[in-house]
């Protein structure tokens, strides 16, 4: 279906992050990983990435979700140990989004950083 909407493997690659965002905000990580990686990995081995990219994107995104509202368990747990309300956390929080959105970026489109990062921890 993701296939169908655009021939463009940088529109679906968007549209797969999206997802996963979404996903993340709302999903723990232990399903999500499993299920989203083999939904996804025909889609993105059809369009010539690697799948420890996509392993690694998955990951990215995740882990963002695991820091943004509504759910955001991670907030949740920072909030309780400083005894700080939620609402006082997210807007610190916006410079950190940003890079962590320009990092997803940066691994789903140029898959020269993986590699270059596994053949420098030697594999």
């Amino acid at each position: 279906m993701l296939v169908t909407i655009s021939e463009l493997p940088t529109i679906i690659l968007l549209i797969i992050n999206i997802i996963l965002l979404i996903i993340g905000t709302f999903m723990d990580m232990t399903p999500a990983v499993p299920i989203f990686i083999s939904t996804f990995l025909p889609v993105v081995t059809e369009l010539g990435m690697d799948p420890i990219q996509l392993r690694t994107v998955t990951g990215l995104n995740m882990c963002i979700g695991i820091c943004t509202p509504p759910v955001g368990s991670v907030l949740f747990v920072v909030s309780n140990a400083l005894g700080f309300p939620i609402n006082k956390i997210i807007k610190p929080m916006l410079p950190f989004y940003a890079v962590m959105v320009l990092v997803l970026a940066m691994v789903t489109y140029i898959p020269q950083i993986i590699a270059a990062l596994l053949n420098a921890l030697g594999y």
